[in-house]
This record gives C-alpha cells, structure tokens and sequence, in this order.
C-alpha cells in the first residue's frame, strides 16, 4: 500500500520576470497524485510555452492529461495530495511552490480559466453580475458600484443582450450559450494575459460553438491574451490554434504548427485522432476509424512506448522496441517537427497507408 503525501513541497520565491522568455513556461512538469493503490502519473516530463497574442492547442483522449497540466498552471492542486516537479513561469513568475499570497495574485489577474461547464463553475445562489463583481474586486479597490458597471461592460462587450438586466439573473436563468458567454465575461473582467480553456464549448450545439470561437479570438486580438485551448476536438484546433500539442498517457506525444499537425501528422495516435473527424467534404457513406482500445491506466502505465497496445503499426518497428523502449520525443532529420515515437519515417507510411483510409 503506498503511503498518501502529507507534507506540502518547500515554498520558493517567485523569479523576476524575463522579457526574453514566452509568457507562459511549462519546464519538465510532472504531476503525480499518490494513493493506496499506487502513483498515478498523471502528467510527465510535459514541457512547452506560449507567447502573448498566440494561442496553443491541447489537444488528446480523456484522461490524457490536458486539463491536471493547466490546474497545475493556475496552482490549483492540493500540495497535501499530489506532487509536483518541474517549472511552470508565468511572466516569468515562479508558480510550482509559490505562496498562497502569490497565487491569489495571480490566479484571476496574470491568468484565468474559461470552464467546461459555467453551470457549475459558477455559484447558482449568486448573481452572474455579483460573481463577476467578486472577481474584479478582489484584483481592484474600487467601489461595488464601479465594479457593477464594469459587470454591465463586460457582459454587453461578450454579446449578452440588455446587459444592465441580465446582470442581476442568476445562471440558471441564462441559456447554455450565455451561460459560457457569462463565464468568458468573468474570466475576461481583469484584463488578464493568459486564459485558458478547457473544452469550453463541447456542452453547446455547432451554431453556439461558432460563435464562442469567434468571440474568444475577437477578445483575444482586443486584449492581446496568450490563449491555451484544451480540446478533444482537432476541428476546434484548426479553427483556432497557431501550434498544437498532442497528449497521450500524461505524456506529449507530437508538437508543432496547426497546419505541420493537421497536414503532416506523425505520430500513429495523431493519425487515429484525425480518423474519428467526421469530414463534410469526403463520402458521407465513408466510415469513421476510430482508435481501437482504450487509453491505458496511469496507475499502472504499458512498458514502452504507452500507444502501443492500440497501435497497428508496431510492425514497423524492428526489435519489439515499441514494447520494451519509451520512445523520446525528438525531430528526426526527415521529419517537420517533434514526435514521440520509434517509426523512422512515418511521412511514407501516412502517404501511403494512412492518408486515404482517414481522409
């Protein structure tokens, strides 16, 4: 039975800002939650960054690890029930053992966090004006007046109509759209420089998803925000990222630009997630490919690389090293950018095999 962490990790001193370096630094970060059962590796050795005004894709399976690596961004996980390693920096601002102090800081006004559901993201004994009050408050000393037309602002600003009466409705009163609209207003109130959104329109229908995308990259341009878009949805990707991120087992898989991802992919479960898109364009007829299997367990992860037990493609690779061998996630001479796995020239065998069964 493994024993279950007590003791928060030491605290450190937030680092000084580096105008040089992106805006957001995710170094190495590796997320661990111990319990009797064993260590979940939830998230490991996850490295990457975004600039300000760009927008990052992360896109995988549930249980990849999308959204652990994002709590983690904003500090939201228990240091009593999980373990963390590496460096997260935001401005250049330390976040992995920052103070509670630092956090609260933080947390609202430097980044935010658009949900998956605003329903129960957002209080339903509360006011949406009163909670997006709260929130500016808290980062501003102002008068609850001031900040109630702030409200009003915010809200007109993301497209809610009659705003200075819908301020005072409760989230149950607002429909799945507005609710998300709402919950973008509140996480926009502060002007911060990094938002993140995790599935932020799976719960609402194509015509509402549309118009969410297109509000978050209109904001996005007006407040010049680094954006990180988590997503099982490479169509969302493609509407709406510059570089995309793969995850599979806790683990990046596969990074480039939209277009090297979408055009050029190269790792086989990149493949397979391009094969479960329904296109509008080919054969309606044409079957989907979905990927066989499930994703594995974190708690006990397959040896080598961790795709292989859902892969058709291990017999590309000489000596059963898919089994035995983690792969490394490098760029390969012949390749366009970085990929976790042992196929030497993955480009042929999309051209070839892949390419046409998925399109």
């Amino acid at each position: 039975m493994t024993e279950v962490l007590t003791d928060a990790p030491p605290e450190r001193d937030p680092s000084p800002a580096d105008s040089n370096e992106p805006f957001l630094v995710v170094e190495n970060l590796t997320v661990q939650f111990p319990t009797y059962d064993g260590l979940v590796q939830a998230v490991t050795d996850l490295s990457y960054t975004v600039q300000l005004g760009e927008t990052l894709g992360i896109v995988g399976e549930s249980g990849s690890g999308k959204s652990v690596s994002s709590m983690a961004v904003l500090g939201l996980h228990d240091v009593k029930r999980s373990r963390l390693t590496g460096s997260i920096r935001i401005g250049g601002k330390e976040i992995i053992g920052a103070s509670n102090s630092t956090m609260k800081r933080i947390r609202g006004n430097d980044v935010t966090m658009i949900f998956q559901d605003p329903l129960t993201a957002m209080h339903p004994f509360y006011t949406v004006g009163a909670q997006i009050v709260e929130a500016y408050r808290l980062h501003h000393d102002v008068s609850k007046s001031v900040a109630k037309r702030r409200a009003v602002e915010m809200l007109e600003r993301v497209g809610i109509p009659q705003p200075d009466r819908r301020v005072s409705e409760y989230p149950h009163q607002f429909s799945g759209g507005m609710r998300q609209r709402a919950m973008i207003a509140m996480s926009l109130v502060n002007n911060p420089k990094l938002l993140i959104a995790d599935e932020p329109t799976t719960a609402l229908d194509v015509t509402v998803q549309a118009q969410i995308l297109d509000l978050m990259q209109d904001l996005q341009k007006e407040f010049g925000s680094a954006v990180v878009m988590i997503t099982h949805d490479l169509g969302v990707i493609a509407e709406i990222a510059d570089n995309v991120l793969v995850m599979y087992a806790g683990r990046c898989v596969e990074k480039g630009t939209t277009k090297q991802i979408l055009t050029h992919p190269e790792m086989p479960y990149t493949w397979g997630l391009l094969g479960s898109i329904a296109d509008v364009s080919s054969d309606v007829s044409k079957p989907l490919i979905p990927i066989p299997g499930t994703p594995p367990s974190l708690l006990n992860p397959p040896d080598g690389c961790s795709f292989h037990p859902r892969c058709r493609h291990t017999d590309k690779v000489e000596g059963r090293r898919c089994f035995t061998e983690l792969p490394e996630l490098v760029q390969q001479p012949q390749q366009t950018h970085p990929t976790r796995c042992h196929i030497e020239d993955p480009d042929t065998i999309y051209e070839t095999e892949v390419k046409e069964e998925i399109m």
